[in-house]
């Protein structure tokens, strides 16, 4: 039988682990539980993939990324290893010929989203297997107070039993002690049972700065500065589709080469930015949050934010990004006050009433024909008079789709009702808490911004993480 080290060299090409992962991977194969927290990029994968591949079974990877799941296994795949994934992507003809597979024995690694424990059929696939390990990516997904809650998460002990209480790996880049103490929850595990390896957040070679600026003209000013002083890639994030394109038009003029990557690009074009950013050199990409997922590029020498986030999750996340490879990386969060507008103006729009659920709930179940019919802005008229500036509609359709009370989307003319309104979106109270903890994040972050502090500790203790002191990587030390 291989051990730990054949596998690294042969199907991963490293010679040698990082610290912790061969400890978690050992407890992993002796049965036991690990919750692990470590930087993007620093290799949390192989510390669920060796095991897959040194136990008898099957081991399923519950991620809530189906642009990344393809990419994840096609990687596997290259390296011969015996890996599949089950999404909503795949025809109905794919998905059975999966099922198929997956009853038959084929399959050392299955990646699936939450949401497919929904299906009495994959469910019944799963019964005829013997599951050696569950992974849990991207665990921050479990708690309702993480940044990006999934409902179907909260149903992880279900799929636990319905596995036969499998050994556990819940892995994420960011979770503050609340956070962590949620995804045990969720899991159905006593901190006694399961070991935490937090590898922290610091990295050297990371350089944190905030600028304050005012307008765009000072905006523009810094962006050059950067552009200018940093040779090699560098990604600059805005909240805002409009304020990106205005930068870019500016930048244009000055001409300033650059990619921009947001939600007004059909999916062809955004693969074809990201697919240049990558096998390039010194590319500068303008772009929304959604460039992130898949972006594993070692050389990114400066990540800046034109606008502020709306967490400290979000922007650890993203900052995370630059700097791979070792070397020394600028991080810059360009400050303008007015900013904050943007951020408030989301808060609003992300978080519908539990009156504005039960409507659309109730109009839905009423008029399901001619909204598909009609479309969104149906849908608008009824629920927001067509106020161009009120995304609540948006909002309240994703959650449904969440949660399970619909299938399909009103874009493609398919949605279906297939449940009830949860008690969740019916509590006022709940929805208020919610809010509330999002303007919680939103001044924690705006108090980054101020500090006169180290910023590394800042965040160390944002995120529950002690902090050796001065790390002389701050513009304010």
């Amino acid at each position: 039988m291989q051990n730990i080290q054949q596998i690294l060299k042969e199907y991963f090409g490293f010679d040698n682990l990082r610290n912790p992962q061969e400890a978690i991977i050992q407890r992993t194969l002796q049965g036991k539980h690990s919750l692990v927290i470590m930087p993007t990029g620093s290799g949390k994968s192989l510390t669920y993939q060796i095991p897959a591949l040194l136990l008898d079974d099957l081991t399923i990877v519950i991620s809530p990324l189906i642009a990344l799941m393809k990419d994840q296994v096609d990687v596997l795949k290259k390296r011969n290893i015996d890996a599949e994934f089950i999404n909503s992507s795949l025809s109905g003809t794919e998905r059975e010929n999966r099922y198929k597979d997956v009853a038959r024995g084929k399959y050392k690694m299955l990646y699936v989203t939450p949401e497919r424990f929904r299906k009495k059929e994959f469910l019944e696939i799963l019964s005829r297997r013997r599951v050696s390990l569950l992974a849990v990516d991207e665990a921050h997904c479990i708690s309702e107070w993480g940044h990006d809650f999934r409902p179907d998460y909260t149903r992880l002990k279900e799929f636990r039993l319905l596995m036969h209480n499998p050994p556990t790996i819940a892995l994420t880049a960011t979770a503050t002690p609340d956070v962590q103490r949620d995804i045990l929850k969720q899991l159905d595990l006593s901190s006694e049972e399961v070991q935490l390896f937090h590898e922290g957040i610091d990295r050297p070679n990371l350089f944190l700065e905030v600028q304050n600026v005012w307008g765009e003209d000072e905006k523009l000013a810094k962006i050059l500065e950067i552009v200018h002083d940093h040779e090699g890639n560098g990604i600059i994030y805005f909240v805002l589709i409009k304020d990106l394109k205005s930068m870019s038009e500016l930048l244009r003029s000055r001409k300033v080469k650059h990619l921009t990557y947001h939600g007004d690009l059909d999916t062809s074009q955004r693969k074809k930015v990201q697919d240049v950013f990558m096998n390039g050199e010194n590319n500068l990409v303008l772009a929304t949050n959604a460039f992130g997922m898949g972006i594993d590029k070692e050389n990114i020498r400066y990540v800046m934010h034109a606008q502020i986030p709306g967490s400290l999750e979000a922007y650890y996340q993203e900052i995370g990004r630059a700097g791979r490879d070792g070397k020394p990386s600028v991080c810059s969060l360009l400050y303008d006050e007015q900013d904050l507008n943007i951020q408030l103006e989301f808060m609003k729009w992300n978080n519908p009433g539990a009156g504005f659920y039960d409507r659309l709930y109730r109009l839905l179940h009423s008029d399901l024909m001619r909204a598909n019919a009609e479309g969104l802005e149906y849908l608008k008229e009824q629920m927001t008079y067509k106020n161009r500036r009120d995304f609540r509609l948006e909002t309240a359709l994703g959650m449904l789709d969440r949660y399970g009370v619909t299938e399909g989307d009103i874009e493609s003319r398919n949605l279906q009702l297939t449940g009830e309104l949860p008690e969740q979106l019916t509590d006022e109270d709940y929805l208020q808490r919610k809010k509330e903890n999002e303007q919680q994040k939103l001044y924690k972050i705006m108090m980054y911004t101020k500090t006169e502090d180290c910023r590394k500790a800042f965040i160390h203790d944002y995120f529950g993480i002690p902090h050796s002191g001065s790390c002389g990587a701050c513009d304010n030390e």
